[in-house]
């Protein structure tokens, strides 16, 4: 009798058989470095300043709902992910691919992404609590996603946008985050 293989739930409340009715997930970068998600803040269990094996298998799962997961997880040797988190991640058919130790350069995307989230956000901004810490960082995601130019998009952002003829109107521009950063559209006159 074969064992089924199980995936997580949506929400981290457990797992369920693969052949199950699965549903998409509501954004292929969700999770602790994607945009917020639309069902609203998150609860206060979710964050926490010391995280353990339990609590990051569980981010795994909410960050990767429904059959969505990557086929490799890049990641360091750090004891958070210990046995929990490593059996999670077998059950969803993720391989793992370790850094060298003490190598945090190792992880590229990872480090270009806090990087620029370092420089473009946080070194301009006084945060206060936790909870601004927060509305500060989703409108950044927002802006990251909607109209940042990346290139590695041909100048494009991750939503791709259409060009905008200069027909179109005069160019107008746009406060993103607090006035930090700023976008362009053609408005008619």
């Amino acid at each position: 009798m074969a064992v089924p293989r199980l995936v997580p739930l949506a929400g981290g409340a457990g797992l369920r058989p693969a052949g199950d009715r699965a549903r998409p997930a509501a954004h292929p970068l969700s999770g602790p470095l994607g945009p917020p998600q639309p069902e609203g803040p998150r609860p206060p269990d979710d964050a926490t300043k010391h995280p353990t094996a339990q609590w990051t298998a569980q981010q795994l799962a909410k960050a990767f709902p429904w059959e969505t997961a990557s086929k490799y997880l890049l990641r360091d040797r750090d004891a958070v992910y210990g046995a929990c988190f490593q059996q999670r991640l077998t059950s969803v058919g993720t391989k793992q691919v370790f850094t060298a130790s003490r190598s945090p350069w190792q992880n590229p995307y990872a480090e270009r992404l806090i990087g620029s989230i370092r420089r473009e956000c946080l070194d301009q901004v006084v945060v206060f609590t936790a909870d601004h810490l927060r509305r500060v960082l989703a409108k950044y995601f927002q802006y990251y996603h909607r109209w940042r130019t990346h290139l590695s998009l041909p100048r494009d952002c991750p939503d791709a946008r259409p060009v905008e003829l200069p027909t179109h109107g005069t160019v107008v521009a746009f406060s993103e985050v607090g006035g930090l950063h700023h976008h362009y559209e053609r408005m008619a006159a």
